[in-house]
């Protein structure tokens, strides 16, 4: 199962609903938002593309009364889990939040094959070695609008991830 991460969208519906477009040529069959998308209005474009959405939200929460009106409109693609979210994927168990900090502890774990974060608005991927002694993936898409950050020229990017075969590709939105 191939899926789409993306981040800190900030409003830029536009951006959102290219990389799920993107991605959706690419065989992705779910999207992940690791927060701050801020308004609800930001997916109304990508609910349109028919792939499900699970959403957390970040440092930027936007009007949570409209996010769950659009929920309740969306036909079940839109799964809005506040804060964090524990889910399954492509028989992988995932963990999603906004924060590094809190995604690598997450990790760390050994309890998720793959954690997803945002808000530095760098896209990086990381083998993080857990307290089982094995392994868990560590990926944040960085930001999909491509909002600078402080310490960072942000380009517009997101993630691809293929769950069978857990291999994560960071993609610039229109290349």
């Amino acid at each position: 199962m191939n899926i789409c991460i993306v981040s800190d969208s900030h409003d830029r519906a536009d951006s959102v609903a290219a990389a799920v477009k993107e991605a959706q040529a690419a065989g992705a069959q779910a999207v992940i938002h690791c927060g701050d998308l801020i308004g609800a209005h930001t997916l109304r474009a990508s609910i349109k593309l028919g792939l499900p959405l699970h959403v957390v939200h970040g440092n930027n929460v936007g009007d949570q009364m409209a996010m769950h009106h659009l929920v309740a409109k969306s036909n079940g693609l839109l799964a809005y889990y506040g804060q964090d979210a524990t889910l399954e994927l492509g028989q992988r168990r995932i963990f999603v939040t906004h924060f590094p900090h809190y995604g690598r502890a997450m990790a760390c774990t050994g309890d998720y094959d793959l954690v997803c974060c945002g808000h530095s608005h760098h896209a990086e991927i990381v083998e993080q070695p857990n307290i089982k002694g094995g392994h868990s993936m560590l990926v944040n898409p960085g930001s999909v609008a491509g909002i600078d950050a402080p310490g960072v020229k942000a380009r517009a990017t997101w993630i691809l991830a293929d769950l069978n075969r857990m291999n994560f590709e960071i993609r610039t939105l229109g290349q």
